[in-house]
């Protein structure tokens, strides 16, 4: 069930909504708690149902384990065994259903071997279910995860807003606001919630989806063969990275405003990450939840930055590596994590030489600022263009196409939906800002913006013709699926 059908907005959603706040009302919170377990269970299994014993299987295995771990004495190598065996049944089932055919493919050109498996259809929101557990497996041994009850675990886990596609939420964030929700109506929360979802809506149906023909188009004719030009290879590439935006800062928002209607906040997921000045900071912005928890349970782990700067370069390489794979089966995708990494590492060893030389790493003048903003842009333009390609060699087709590799030669026009995404990219508010006022996210909202949104009846017309003109659209197309449920 995807959020911009028709079935998610005209009745999933509103009726959700209205028996929680219905049961709530009559005084019984955690009625209203299971219902929305019973609820998100639903809306997992409306897409295969056979799929939803394994998100059960799950949510039971790995409570019944965190609780182990909390409850257990003794010897710290039995704690660690339990650990080990309640992650490795974890990555046991991400690895078998994400990973076989792409391991045995590799296997077989490897050793000119004719292995094969049966056709695996990958369970929606498995590698973000599996993370959400693993942080609270290694918490629960860590003795840092309370002993929760099932059913506040369950919808930590299975809470529809999240479940599909993120933000990865964490069990210290989530579980407390669920147990402490009185399930009583909350008009703000009600008109809050509604405007983000519908931001969200406009940045995918209308924008994401606007700009999405030209990146189809261009890593098409690339992954075929095809004749494509200079400037157009620019244009496709320059459109997927604004696409991807979009459609994943969309779903991000439409799941905090779907969050937000029950009273529940989400952590934030996007900070405007092109306009960031470095790789760094991009990784402080893109993606915010995945970042987080890459770092607080592999980099850390793994050493971090505590043992000199050789070791942290290579922790920053293997975190980014592991990182490109979970987002897909593929090398394509272990190419772009390596990238970042690569980007990574020499933005911090050009941070410490400068350090070295006596620099004021604060002080940055605005040409800088620019130049830092524009390369930035630059590497993640030409990084994404590993993470859409359909394999390797179309991925180097490409960039040999934007390198003028077959001639240089300027557009005989440019897009207005490009040129005014890159615009709103750049210069315009992200939407935490615009409703920075009313707390949108777990996180205080960096720079507030000027002009913010009210619960107005002005604001309130808008939001009703964002909806028609998801209405229309809708009429005329069917809805598209969201990039990252393929993740």
């Amino acid at each position: 069930m995807l959020f911009n059908s028709y079935e998610f907005i005209l009745l999933f959603l509103p009726v959700s909504v209205a028996v929680f706040y219905g049961l709530g009302s009559t005084g019984r919170p955690r009625a209203a708690c299971l219902w929305l377990v019973i609820a998100s269970l639903f809306f997992y299994g409306w897409w295969k149902p056979a799929y939803l014993l394994l998100l059960v299987f799950s949510i039971g295995f790995n409570y019944g384990v965190g609780l182990a771990l909390g409850r257990m004495g003794g010897p710290a190598t039995r704690r660690r065994v339990v650990l080990a065996l309640g992650i490795a049944v974890n990555l046991g089932l991400l690895g078998y259903f994400k990973y076989a055919n792409f391991f045995v493919a590799n296997w077989n050109e490897l050793v000119g071997s004719h292995w094969s498996l049966a056709a695996i259809v990958l369970p929606l929101a498995i590698s973000f279910f599996t993370f959400n557990q693993i942080a609270y497996l290694v918490d629960a041994y860590r003795g840092i995860a309370r002993e929760y009850d099932l059913v506040s675990y369950s919808l930590f886990i299975s809470f529809f807003p999240h479940l599909i596609a993120g933000p990865i939420v964490h069990h210290k964030e989530m579980i407390p606001q669920f147990q402490e929700r009185d399930g009583r109506f909350n008009a703000e929360d009600l008109a809050v919630g509604l405007t983000i979802f519908c931001i969200g809506l406009t940045k995918k149906v209308l924008l994401a989806d606007g700009i999405a023909p030209y990146a189809n188009q261009a890593f098409d004719i690339a992954a075929h063969g095809g004749s494509l030009h200079f400037a157009d290879a620019w244009m496709g590439a320059l459109a997927y990275t604004l696409q991807l935006y979009f459609d994943f800062s969309g779903y991000s928002d439409m799941a905090i405003g779907a969050a937000r209607l029950f009273g529940i906040r989400f952590p934030n997921n996007f900070d405007s990450p092109y306009k960031a000045t470095n790789i760094i900071d991009f990784w402080r912005r893109w993606h915010i939840t995945l970042s987080n928890f890459l770092r607080d349970y592999l980099y850390i782990p793994l050493g971090g930055n505590r043992k000199g700067p050789l070791r942290r370069y290579v922790n920053l390489l293997a975190t980014m590596l592991l990182g490109g794979l979970w987002h897909g089966a593929g090398w394509t995708f272990v190419i772009w994590g390596g990238l970042h990494g690569f980007y990574l590492v020499i933005n911090h060893a050009w941070r410490t030489f400068r350090k070295a030389l006596g620099h004021d790493l604060g002080r940055v003048s605005p040409l800088g600022t620019l130049a830092g903003r524009l390369a930035t842009f630059l590497a993640v333009v030409v990084a994404w263009v590993f993470f859409r390609s359909e394999n390797l060699p179309a991925a180097l087709k490409m960039l040999a196409l934007m390198a003028g590799t077959e001639g240089i030669s300027l557009p005989n026009y440019l897009p207005t939906q490009l040129i005014a995404l890159l615009l709103l990219c750049w210069f315009a508010p992200n939407t935490q800002q615009w409703i920075a006022a009313y707390r949108p996210v777990l996180e205080a909202v960096s720079s507030p913006a000027r002009w913010q949104w009210r619960p107005t009846v002005g604001f309130g017309l808008l939001v009703g013709v964002l909806l028609f003109v998801w209405l229309k659209i809708s009429f005329e197309a069917a809805p598209s699926q969201f990039l990252y449920f393929n993740f």
